[in-house]
C-alpha cells in the first residue's frame, strides 16, 4: 500500500472536450477522493470567436479565442472538481480538411514522438492508475482527437507505468436515442447522405462491445454546467439545448472500451477503478 492517491488522467484535444465525454467520471471520481488530472492538448484557437464569428472570417483572432477558451476551461475544471489541469498548448488544427491542418506548429503537424515525450513526462509525474483518451479514429475523425490518441498510446510505451487504459465510446443504442431525439426536436429531416451514414457507422460500438458502463447520473448537473462554462462555443454544443433535466436523462451513463489492464477485473465493468480499490 502507498499514500499516493488513486489517479485518473484524461487526455483530451480541446477545451470543452473534457466535459462532453468524461465530465461525469471526472466529477464522480473527484467527489470520491480520487485525484483527477486533465491534459488538454490544443489551445482551441479554431473555435468560434465573439458573436459566433468562424475561423477564417473577418474578425476571427485565433490568439484571442484561445485566451478566452483557456479561461472557460479553467471554469469547467472548477465545476468538475478537477485536481490538476495541464495544457500542452499546441495550435488547434481545426476540422478535417481545413487549411489549419497544415499550419506549422499545429497539433496535427506535430511529430507524435514530440507530443508523446511531453505527455510521458506528465505521466511519470502523476503516475495515473487510469488513463482515458479517444480511439484510433478520435471518436469521430477530428485530426486533433486522432493525434491525442496517438500521443497517449505512444507516451504509455515510453514509460514503465501499467495503468488501466480506456478509450471513450458510445453504444449504438445511445446513438439511436440521439438520432430519434434530434428528429423529434427538428421535425422532418431529409434522408441522410450515404457518405454521412457510412461515417456515422464508424462512431461508437455495438452495445456488447462496450466494456465499461459508469453511472454518473448523480453528476450530470455538474457535467451540464461544465459544458455551459464553454459559453463561447455554445452554438456548437448541441447538448446544452436539451435543458438540464433532459440532459441528465440521456447523458448520465458514460461508456468506454478497456484496452489495457493489469488488474484482471471482470468485464463488463461499472467502475474505471475496478480491481484497484
Amino acid at each position: 500500500m502507498t499514500d499516493r492517491p488513486l489517479t485518473l488522467m484524461a487526455v483530451h484535444a480541446h477545451p470543452d472536450d473534457e466535459a462532453t465525454g468524461t465530465g461525469g467520471v471526472l466529477a464522480r471520481y473527484a467527489a470520491e477522493g480520487i485525484r483527477t488530472v486533465l491534459v488538454t492538448c490544443t489551445d482551441g484557437g479554431c473555435g468560434d470567436g465573439p458573436g459566433g464569428v468562424k475561423p477564417g472570417d473577418p474578425g476571427h483572432d485565433p490568439a484571442a479565442v484561445a485566451a478566452m477558451r483557456g479561461q472557460e476551461l479553467k471554469a469547467s475544471c472548477d465545476v468538475l472538481g478537477v485536481s490538476d489541469l495541464e495544457t500542452l498548448d499546441y495550435a488547434d488544427s481545426g476540422m478535417i480538411g481545413w487549411p489549419s491542418n497544415d499550419a506549422p506548429g499545429s497539433f496535427w503537424q506535430t511529430p507524435v514522438e514530440q507530443g508523446a515525450a511531453r505527455l510521458a513526462e506528465l505521466m511519470r509525474h502523476y503516475r495515473p492508475d487510469v488513463v482515458v483518451t479517444y480511439d484510433e479514429n478520435g471518436f469521430y475523425g477530428h485530426p486533433d482527437h486522432i493525434q491525442a490518441h496517438r500521443i497517449t498510446m505512444a507516451a504509455l510505451e515510453m514509460t514503465e507505468l501499467t495503468p488501466k487504459v480506456y478509450w471513450t465510446t458510445m453504444p449504438h443504442s445511445a446513438m439511436r436515442q440521439f438520432e430519434e431525439m434530434m428528429r423529434e426536436s427538428q421535425g422532418d429531416l431529409p434522408e441522410p447522405d450515404p457518405a454521412e451514414v457510412a461515417a456515422m457507422e464508424k462512431i461508437g460500438l455495438p452495445d456488447d462491445e462496450v466494456t465499461t458502463w459508469v453511472d454518473t447520473t448523480a453528476y450530470s448537473g455538474q457535467k451540464f454546467d461544465a459544458l455551459a462554462a464553454h459559453a463561447s462555443q455554445g452554438e456548437n454544443i448541441f447538448f446544452l439545448r436539451m435543458g438540464k433535466e433532459r440532459f441528465g436523462e440521456l447523458m448520465g451513463m458514460e461508456t468506454f472500451v478497456r484496452v489495457k489492464d493489469a488488474t484482471g477485473a471482470a468485464l463488463p465493468e461499472k467502475d474505471l477503478f475496478a480491481g484497484l480499490r
